[in-house]
């Protein structure tokens, strides 16, 4: 049974935690692969701990040198934050194990003869889109995300001072009649300096809680439902307080578990693995159906089989109980696009090095940028189901 009145739940973290760090330098794999050659392939996973980053994958491309990866990396750390003495984008140990694709992969995954491109690997996909925020995403992950990107950038221009990089945050929301009303707890840890105590690190994070979340929606907020730092401090941090990998936030880089997941993680991986781009085409579908204003929410599923181009399958749902609407839905997309894996990477324009930006705060919600980034958050196909 359906229940109208609920409280829901999301969190994000922030790009110095430390699985974020890694989603950042394997997408930083990604765009540097990208911007020399469109169509190279990658599939690289980091690891990080105390002064220690290891990067292992697989690449098909230009000859890129570890010491120009290297290089990167530290770039990478360096723009996060960390000069911290058990991780400090200076000295920190950088070992590499990329080695060359796998050539069954290769076979089973590129064009010959009549056979188009196929898919990557088998997997689902999911996409969802809803109206409870101007992007059309769930309202809890959105502001959950929100909080930590804008003290992010204060903490980078050196606004805001005695805060480490890594920080978590978690949004819990009541919902009346299926739409959030009103937020009855909040909580952000964040690193900082030995400088500060947990009351006075509430006091410097209690103005990005403000500024993220409406106002209509805060009024409600009790004092003791508003948590910061709960264990009492949080000196020690980042990939020295906790080990990181690549591709462990997969419900903060998507819908904060608002809707399903397939799975399969996005950081690292080139665009023509499903496990990314049939997600971003998902995601694409989803959110202008909704822009269209045909439905409120709608969830959208992709499967595909390793070296086959078209999508096994496409399930649709606009949580209407409308089937025949849906199933119309359903034939819009059937003939509108192409969702073999080069049709989906065409369609949004994705062998561009766009990625590392993506690494923190969401993949969806976001604006499009000039670039090319973030192109499957347009709202440019709405007319296609407003028919």
């Amino acid at each position: 049974m359906k229940l109208d009145n609920y409280l829901f739940t999301s969190e994000s973290v922030s790009e110095g935690h430390p699985d974020k760090v890694c989603d950042r330098i394997s997408d930083m794999v990604v765009d540097t692969y990208l911007s020399k050659e469109p169509y190279s392939r990658v599939a690289c996973e980091t690891l990080t701990t105390t002064n220690k980053v290891v990067l292992a994958g697989e690449t098909r491309g230009p000859d890129i040198k570890k010491n120009l990866l290297e290089e990167k990396v530290r770039e990478c750390i360096k723009d996060i934050g960390y000069a911290q003495k058990g991780f400090h984008w200076k000295n920190c140990d950088i070992d590499i194990y990329l080695h060359s694709q796998s050539a069954d992969i290769a076979m089973g995954v590129d064009s010959k003869g009549n056979k188009d491109e196929g898919a990557g690997d088998q997997g689902i996909m999911f996409g969802y889109a809803c109206n409870e925020t101007d992007v059309l995403m769930p309202a809890p992950i959105y502001y959950s995300h929100k909080i930590l990107e804008l003290m992010a950038i204060d903490r980078k221009k050196g606004l805001t001072k005695n805060l480490e990089p890594d920080s978590k945050s978690q949004v819990t929301m009541m919902y009346e009649n299926g739409k959030p009303s009103k937020v009855t707890s909040v909580v952000i840890s964040t690193q900082h300096s030995p400088d500060v105590n947990q009351s006075q690190v509430k006091e410097i994070v209690r103005p990005y809680l403000e500024k993220s979340i409406p106002k209509n929606l805060l009024k409600e907020l009790k004092e003791e439902e508003f948590y910061v730092n709960p264990t009492g401090q949080f000196i020690i941090g980042g990939p020295d307080g906790d080990s990181g990998l690549t591709g462990r936030k997969i419900i903060v880089d998507t819908y904060g578990g608002a809707a399903p997941h397939g799975g399969g993680a996005f950081s690292g991986k080139d665009p023509t693995k499903v496990d990314r781009s049939a997600a971003y085409a998902a995601r694409y579908l989803a959110k202008n159906i909704v822009a269209s204003k045909i439905a409120n929410r709608c969830l959208i599923q992709l499967a595909y089989a390793i070296g086959v181009p078209k999508p096994l399958s496409i399930y649709v749902d606009l949580f209407d109980g409308d089937k025949e609407k849906a199933k119309h839905v359903q034939k819009l997309i059937n003939d509108n696009f192409n969702l073999s894996p080069r049709g989906i990477r065409e369609m949004l324009g994705l062998n561009k090095p766009i990625y590392e930006r993506t690494s923190a705060y969401g993949h969806f919600g976001r604006n499009p940028g000039s670039d090319g980034s973030f192109s499957w958050e347009k709202t440019d196909k709405t007319h296609i189901f407003k028919k």
